[in-house]
């Protein structure tokens, strides 16, 4: 049993910029131009003229072909911000639904695991699931509407991580990292008294680039 402050934290949306990352794939895949697909500022990819089955199909090719979850932005600070919270004894616990797509679940477990290591992300755990609110944690992190409402419908507390298509939602938010870790910190103090580090994580000044 961890007794640490648990903190789960979504990739897409929240570590990596799976927008800008989805949008290269798409243009590459439709040979059409990055910048004739417009910001995503509701959920889903509607307003890039793509069905649902348009999205899963060209969602199977970014992550199978294209090694998107190997090659996608990070977002500002996050790694600084992870590894800060490490630091401070928070269990980083990354939740993630990438394991989507049949026939793809190799590619992206691997692609995953390689961008997390590429970035220098600090994680004690990782979880591939959907219904991340069967995933124990104190606190999490999530971007995805339909996820911060079933996190919440369940008795979680969420931070929701600010992005265009999730402005609806109340509550808990931060803008980006920065604000997000004085939340994070602020509910840990209340949980437990924070200790300086967890126990097996290298502090050496080289694990940031």
């Amino acid at each position: 049993m961890v007794d640490n402050f648990i903190v789960g934290v979504d990739l897409d949306g929240v570590c990596a910029d799976y927008v800008t990352g989805f949008r290269r794939c798409v243009a590459k895949e439709l040979s059409i131009d990055p910048l004739s697909l417009p910001p995503i500022t509701q959920w889903g990819y509607d307003q890039w003229g793509l069905s649902f089955d348009d999205y899963k199909e060209l969602h199977r090719k970014a992550v199978q072909e294209y090694h998107l979850f190997r090659d996608l932005p990070l977002l500002e600070n996050c790694e600084k911000v992870l590894w800060r919270l490490s630091d401070a004894g928070i269990w980083i616990r990354l939740i993630t639904h990438r394991l989507y797509t049949n026939w793809t679940h190799q590619v992206a477990a691997k692609d995953t695991v390689d961008w997390l290591d590429k970035n220098n992300i600090p994680y004690r755990d990782i979880c591939f699931m959907g219904a991340k609110s069967e995933v124990q944690a104190d606190l999490y992190i999530e971007d995805a509407p339909h996820n911060v409402d079933a996190l919440r419908e369940a008795g979680n507390q969420v931070i929701v991580f600010d992005q265009p298509y999730n402005q609806d939602l109340s509550g808990l938010r931060a803008k980006n990292w920065l604000e997000a870790e004085e939340i994070i910190l602020a509910k840990a103090a209340e949980h437990n008294p924070v200790q300086t580090k967890l126990p097996g994580l290298d502090v050496a000044s080289t694990r940031l680039q």
